[in-house]
């Protein structure tokens, strides 16, 4: 992996406008930006390439997004996180609104176990965390969790909601 320097040069100004869009807030984005890597410089060691550097880091910012929603409002709801992570974001349109309430109804039919590693996910919980509350592997937690993202996403698709 590149120097974080290098990662800052040139993932920069793409994780800024991500952790905007997300924030809607360009100081708390700048904010995060800064954590953001920071946490990478800490945690540069333990980036195993599973994904680009890229998708990394914007993995870290949201997870600080996240973390920083629920400082600051701790009664953030499970259904308001389930939307950002499906849609990265939410509004109040009508289209919006029916998204959420059918990824709702479509995760009621999940299996229990699907439903529980979901509802972690969303919270921002990582997966080896995820494992442990669940007695599963990390791997086996990111399997149900891809598997039901994508389960979701296809399902949306074909009724016309993506």
């Amino acid at each position: 992996m590149r120097a974080v320097e290098e990662l800052y040069r040139a993932y920069r100004d793409d994780v800024y406008r991500y952790l905007c869009s997300l924030t809607r807030d360009p100081a708390q984005a700048e904010d995060l930006l800064s954590e953001t890597f920071l946490k990478a410089l800490q945690g540069a060691a333990s980036f195993r390439g599973q994904s680009s550097e890229k998708t990394w880091l914007f993995g870290i910012a949201r997870n600080l997004w996240l973390q920083s929603l629920k400082r600051r409002k701790p009664t953030v709801s499970y259904d308001d996180l389930l939307g950002i992570y499906v849609e990265d974001r939410m509004s109040d349109t009508a289209a919006d609104r029916q998204l959420l309430d059918r990824v709702r109804q479509l995760m009621a039919t999940r299996e229990e176990r699907a439903r529980r590693v979901m509802a972690l996910r969303v919270q921002g919980m990582p997966f080896e965390e995820i494992g442990r509350r669940l007695s599963i592997s990390a791997g086996s937690a990111r399997v149900i969790e891809c598997r039901t993202r994508q389960w979701l996403k296809q399902t949306l698709h074909k009724e016309g909601l993506l």
